[in-house]
């Protein structure tokens, strides 16, 4: 935050030597031999800019790929917490309601409450394993291009630097 007659601003200052260090070629030489600028030219003339950035993204949150990246989310979100949902309160119901076919021995001391607790953590993990190969397979390559496409119309509405 940058100081003005000993009071704090608000504002974030461009000054600082690690603000986007790696993005401005902070230690690098530029094509003379000198240092490259801390601080790209551009960013100053763009600084006043309002809703340039914000605008972006309301663009790609409207766009078509996103909304299939959300809709192939919820297509695979909202049945999976209703099967797990439905599981655990179905196994919480029966262990509270149903005493004697929990107690039933299946295997020695074995009952159905053991296993249908043992298979609560086995849905879990297997939950967990499908959501990641869903979003692996559905959805990152399309959501790691909206990101792309995202950066570089930032980019552009920033005026050239990151």
């Amino acid at each position: 935050m940058e100081k003005q007659d000993g009071r704090d601003t608000g504002e974030v200052g461009f000054d600082d030597p690690w603000y986007d260090a790696l993005a401005s070629g902070w230690g690098e030489l530029d094509s003379t031999g000198a240092p490259a600028p801390v601080v790209p030219p551009a960013r100053r003339e763009h600084e006043d800019r309002a809703g340039g950035a914000a605008d972006v993204y309301l663009e790609v949150q409207r766009s078509a790929a996103f909304q299939e990246v959300r809709s192939r989310y919820r297509r695979f979100v909202v049945p999976g917490v209703i099967i797990f949902f439905t599981w655990y309160v179905g196994y919480v119901v029966a262990a509270t309601s149903a005493p004697g076919l929990m107690a039933r021995p299946v295997a020695g001391a074995v009952n159905v409450a053991l296993l249908a607790g043992l298979g609560q953590f086995l849905t879990t993990f297997l939950f967990t394993w499908a959501y990641a190969r869903h979003a692996r397979l559905r959805r990152d390559r399309a959501a790691l291009d909206l990101r792309w496409d995202t950066q570089e119309l930032t980019r552009s509405a920033r005026g050239g630097e990151l």
